[in-house]
């Protein structure tokens, strides 16, 4: 028999976007492979008949459902869908100990537990299932399409590889053996420092407002998102954020290996002049080298877009074009 935990789950609205009148919302939970129980927002689209056509989301790394993969989840729901944007496995809202740790696998997981729960709810059609990815959540959304054929339709947003960017750094720039190994030590001086404390240390999320001028456009860009206009009390890159070994394992565990093997249908959408741009170019090549299934793979670049103009502005996401495409291959 599978259990779930019993979660402390906020009732009244608190998200980072305004409440929708054309959809009804409420609280869910689920349970993935791990025995964790996963908490969710549900937006189903008022006086909604017969059985629906859903989606999954989640993302972006460090975020809580309660900002940018709920104003998705909400705005597809506005537009026919049944839809969930849950929290991952140690963070928000869901359960798991210790918190704020991150695992190539578990976090798959969690997107095949999401497409568990949709796929056994009364009101969805189980052969239309989608899933939506941002951020870093965008490549474990690529990850999970390469494992499950239930998911008919895969979008990853301003996409990150999570697994990339701790082995190599930034732009790659830390993309050899002795960069990779100074990492290693310091995580294994973390884990003997923690045991001892008897806790684990965060790493800090993004810098506090306002941030100095000589930062990065992209560091400026993700603070004013997380401590600014998006702020949320159980947002990782709000406060604290993950462990400083939360995300160990990424460095040694490539996603993204067999994307040329989805035979689904996937669109990558990224920001022309986002510092991330890189990540989803490169995916896409990757995942149409040598493919025998290209004809349903699309990249598509937002001119002049940036980073978290996929997060939340309204005027960029292209949401006409991402219920297109979904509804295409459904």
């Amino acid at each position: 028999m599978i259990k779930s935990e019993e979660l402390k789950l906020v009732n009244e609205w608190d998200k980072t976007f305004p409440k929708s009148d054309l959809t009804e919302h409420c609280k869910v939970t689920f349970v993935n492979r791990y025995g964790i129980t996963l908490a969710a927002d549900m937006y189903v689209p008022k006086d909604a008949k017969g059985k629906l056509p859903a989606i999954a989301v989640s993302g972006p790394f460090g975020a809580v459902k309660e900002q940018c993969s709920g104003l998705y989840a909400q705005t597809m729901a506005e537009r026919g869908f049944l839809t969930i944007a849950f929290d991952p496995s140690y963070t928000g809202e869901s359960g798991g100990e210790p918190r704020y740790m991150a695992s190539p696998d578990i976090n798959t997981e969690d997107f095949m537990a999401a497409v568990d729960f949709l796929s056994m709810n009364d009101k969805v059609d189980p052969d239309r299932i989608s899933i939506i990815g941002i951020c870093g959540w965008g490549g474990m959304a690529l990850n999970t399409a390469a494992l499950d054929p239930r998911i008919k339709v895969t979008i990853a947003s301003t996409m990150y590889d999570m697994t990339r960017v701790n082995a190599n750094g930034y732009f790659d720039l830390e993309d050899s053996e002795e960069a990779r190994f100074e990492k290693k030590k310091a995580m294994a001086k973390q884990r003997t420092e923690d045991l001892r404390n008897g806790f684990y240390k965060r790493a800090g999320g993004c810098l506090p407002l306002p941030v100095p001028e000589d930062s990065p456009f992209f560091v400026k860009d993700y603070s004013e998102y997380y401590k600014g206009r998006a702020y949320h009390s159980r947002s990782l890159n709000s406060n604290e954020g993950w462990n400083v070994i939360g995300c160990e394992s990424f460095m040694n565990q490539p996603i993204l290996k067999y994307t040329n093997e989805i035979r689904n249908a996937v669109l990558i959408v990224h920001g022309e002049k986002a510092h991330s741009c890189y990540f989803s170019k490169d995916a896409y090549a990757a995942m149409t080298k040598g493919s025998k299934y290209t004809d349903n793979k699309e990249l598509m670049i937002i001119p002049d877009a940036v980073h978290t103009d996929l997060y939340d502005n309204l005027n960029v996401i292209p949401f006409d074009y991402i219920e297109e495409f979904i509804r295409k291959y459904i």
